[in-house]
C-alpha cells in the first residue's frame, strides 16, 4: 500500500521536510501496522533533521512518537489487533507519517480515557519525565529541585508529577508569560534567565544551601549555571541540547564543587527493555488518568506543515506540547 511521510534526504533546516509518497509493505513477523491519528512533536526531531543525532541512511522519514489505531498485525504478534488503540515514543523513526511498521514491543496500548492527541502529545515528553523524576534521581518528598525552560512540554509535566511528589519545583523560563504558564503547572519559583541572576535566585531560595539536583534540556548555555546551583554532592541531569552541545567537561569542575555526580541519560536507554517501557508507560497513563498531570497542547498543524512546527519549535515560541493531525 502507499502512504504519505515528511521525509529529508539531507541534513539541513526545516526546508529540507519533504510530504512524499511512499510504499509500506505488509507488517513483517513481530511487526504491526499503525494508522496515526496524531504525531507528537518533541526536539530531538530538530536533532535528528540537523544530523546532530544519527539517523538512518537517507532519506528518511522523521518522528519518535505518535498515537493510532493498529491496522495489522504480521506473524507471531498475539498481544495487539486490528481496532486496538496504541501509542509509542521510540526508535526506530518514522513517525512522521499517515501510517507505519513498527514491532509490536516497541509499543504500549492507550487507555481509552485518553485520546489519540493527548498520547501522542504525552509519552516522549511524559516517560521523559517519568526516568527523569523517579530513576535518574528519585525525587522525595521535601526535595527542592531545578529545571531548565519550565514552560516546554517536559517542563510543564515535570512540574505537576515533581509537585505531586512533594518537591518544591524551581523553574527557569523567558517571559513572564512563560512564568505564569509554568506556576500554574506546579512551579513554586519562577526565574526570569534574560533578567535574573539563576544562582543567586537559587540560592536565595534554597537559603544558600543549592539544589540536589538539576534538570538541564539546555545544554551548552547553561552549564556552568547548573552545575553552581547544586549543593555539594549534587546530581547535573543533562538530558538535551536545545542550545548546542555542551562544551569537553573537565573533571575537575565537579571535584571544585563539592564532589558532584553528573550524568547524561536518554530515554532510549532507560526504555530500552519492553517492560521498563511499559511500566514507565502505565505511571505516565496513571498521573494523567487521577488528574495529577494535564497535559497542555498549545499547538497543532497538519502533518503536511511539519517544517513550519519545526521553524516555531526552534524560535522558542512554543509552549506545551505541539501535536500533528493526521
Amino acid at each position: 500500500m502507499q502512504t504519505h511521510a515528511i521525509r529529508i534526504h539531507e541534513y539541513g533546516g526545516p526546508e529540507q521536510m519533504k510530504w512524499e509518497t511512499i510504499d509500506l509493505p505488509e507488517p513483517a513477523a513481530g511487526e504491526i501496522r499503525i494508522r496515526h491519528h496524531a504525531v507528537g512533536l518533541n526536539y530531538i526531531d530538530v536533532y535528528h533533521r540537523t544530523g546532530l543525532y544519527p539517523t538512518p541512511p537517507l532519506p528518511c522519514t522523521l518522528g519518535l512518537e505518535a498515537a493510532g489505531m493498529v491496522e495489522a498485525v504480521g506473524a507471531g504478534v498475539s498481544e495487539f489487533k486490528a481496532g486496538d488503540r496504541v501509542a509509542y515514543a521510540q526508535p526506530p523513526l518514522g513517525a512522521y507519517s499517515e501510517a507505519r511498521n513498527i514491532a509490536a514491543d516497541r509499543v504500549a496500548r492507550l487507555p481509552d480515557a485518553i485520546d489519540f492527541e493527548q498520547g501522542a502529545a504525552m509519552m516522549l515528553q511524559g516517560m521523559t519525565a517519568e526516568y527523569l523524576l523517579r530513576r535518574t534521581y528519585p525525587v522525595q518528598a521535601g526535595d527542592t529541585i531545578l529545571y531548565h525552560a519550565a514552560a516546554g512540554g517536559v517542563g510543564l509535566i515535570i512540574g505537576q508529577w515533581a509537585k505531586a511528589l512533594g518537591a518544591t519545583v524551581i523553574g527557569t523560563v523567558g517571559s513572564e508569560e512563560k512564568a505564569e504558564l509554568a506556576r500554574a503547572h506546579g512551579y513554586d519559583h519562577t526565574i526570569l534567565y534574560r533578567e535574573e541572576n539563576v544562582v543567586e535566585r537559587v540560592r536565595e531560595i534554597t537559603h544558600g544551601a543549592g539544589v540536589p539536583v538539576v534538570y538541564d534540556g539546555v545544554g551548552k548555555d547553561t552549564w556552568l549555571m547548573s552545575l553552581d546551583c547544586l549543593r555539594p554532592r549534587g546530581m547535573m541531569v543533562s538530558f538535551g541540547n536545545a542550545s548546542g552541545k555542551v562544551p569537553p567537561v573537565e573533571l575537575g569542575e565537579l571535584t571544585a564543587r563539592g564532589s558532584l555526580y553528573l550524568t547524561r541519560p536518554t530515554l532510549m536507554t532507560y526504555t530500552a527493555d519492553s517492560a521498563e517501557m511499559r511500566d514507565s508507560a502505565q505511571a505516565l497513563f496513571d498521573v494523567v488518568q487521577t488528574g495529577q498531570v494535564r497535559i497542555e497542547i498549545n499547538q497543532r498543524y497538519p502533518l503536511a506543515e511539519a517544517a513550519e512546527a519545526h521553524r516555531a519549535l526552534e524560535s522558542r515560541t512554543t509552549t506545551g506540547s505541539t501535536v500533528f493531525t493526521v
